[in-house]
């Protein structure tokens, strides 16, 4: 059996699927979890792969909710990754009801060609890419180190096999001051939330000077008690992002530089963390992301390069980018006019053009693995990935 005979396997794989993927979709969308938190959407597409012959693993990393199914024996082995934790009050706003189904939809396909070439197929259960990170711990817990190549497809409005994809660290901080009337003794105050105003509009100015494809944006989270109250106490979260690590490192300073400069300028004093989990940018491989919009293209879907007007987004697959050979394409079930994270794009993962995204998002990642799996592609794609 050729390639292209193993391609048309494929695709008749998933067709065979189509009812108990869109149904599976579905079932995560109406059941939407927040990160950490996804227990019936891990056992639903974890049931799914064990009753197709996969060996499953739960709760791997020490992650409740993350899991990796395998089938097959030994390297080479090609990871699709699957993702299914939802917004909050959003729900599933971001498509993981879909990015979670076409790994599963896709690895179930890909057994043709295990039996075929050998190998084997992971596919990597990774919740609370919603900015908890999961990803990362399970790097930081080897899941990914005896991996040679990794997917993972991303529902939007264009079909695109590259993003970029910025480093994105997370910033907690506090302002404590001292209460009063407001009106009675405004004197005997110290006023934590003008610190906090006084440090967005040091934020504010630091913008005009920082690179195009940096990133800074942060609420408050506690602003006070009462407008008589002087506010004793304010706190609010950041997210710095940058197109890469070291420019992330100083853009960290500078932000910080602003909060300590409004507590000096109000008399608050300032806490704040970093949180230990920093998004990395994405490693696009280019010899793995050709392949993926031969198929892709192949499937009827016009590819274009990656668009900035999207916006400049970050994720958790960065990180697994810098440690295994990786793509994050895009593809699309949605006008150009609806962005993500709103209830507009929420609806679309349930709709007609999500379950058709869905199966060719399905198809293209097994039909992919079919193409590195083929002898001598592996080695142009760790070449690649050594060289960068």
């Amino acid at each position: 059996m050729d390639t292209e005979d193993l391609k048309l396997k494929i695709e008749e794989g998933v067709e065979l699927q189509r009812p108990k993927l869109i149904e599976l979709s579905l079932k995560i969308h109406a059941n939407p979890e927040l990160a950490f938190q996804e227990e019936k959407a891990a056992a639903w597409l974890t049931g799914y792969l064990e009753e197709n012959g996969f060996d499953i693993e739960r709760g791997i990393a020490g992650l409740a909710t993350a899991f990796r199914a395998t089938y097959g024996q030994g390297r080479p082995a090609v990871a699709l990754l699957a993702e299914y934790d939802a917004l909050p009050d959003l729900g599933h706003a971001c498509g993981h009801n879909i990015i979670g189904v076409s790994a599963v939809g896709a690895g179930v396909a890909s057994k043709s060609v295990v039996d075929r070439l050998g190998g084997s197929v992971v596919v990597v259960g990774t919740p609370a890419e919603e900015g908890l990170g999961g990803k990362i711990d399970m790097v930081k817990g080897g899941v990914f180190d005896d991996l040679d190549a990794a997917m993972i497809i991303h529902p939007n409005c264009l079909n695109m096999v590259t993003i970029d994809a910025l480093a994105c660290s997370t910033l907690d901080v506090e302002f404590f001051g001292r209460p009063a009337h407001a009106a009675g003794q405004p004197h005997e105050g110290i006023n934590a939330l003008e610190a906090m105003i006084l440090a967005f509009n040091s934020i504010n100015s630091l913008r005009q000077h920082i690179k195009g494809d940096a990133r800074i944006h942060g609420i408050i989270t506690d602003g006070g008690e009462a407008p008589n109250i002087v506010p004793a106490h304010s706190a609010g979260q950041f997210l710095v992002r940058a197109a890469d690590t070291g420019y992330l490192a100083e853009l960290q300073d500078k932000v910080l530089n602003c909060f300590a400069g409004a507590a000096l300028a109000s008399g608050a004093r300032l806490e704040y963390t970093w949180r230990d989990k920093t998004y990395a940018p994405m490693a696009n491989n280019a010899t793995m992301a050709e392949l993926f919009g031969r198929n892709l293209g192949s499937l009827g879907r016009e590819v274009v390069p990656f668009d900035a007007d999207l916006g400049f987004g970050s994720t958790d697959m960065g990180n697994v980018s810098q440690v295994v050979p990786s793509i994050h394409p895009i593809i699309a079930i949605a006008s150009t006019d609806v962005s993500l994270h709103t209830p507009e794009f929420a609806a679309a993962a349930a709709s007609e053009a999500g379950h058709q995204g869905l199966i060719d998002a399905a198809k293209a990642m097994a039909m992919t693995l079919a193409d590195v799996l083929q002898p001598g592609m592996l080695d142009k794609v760790r070449q690649e990935f050594g060289a960068g």
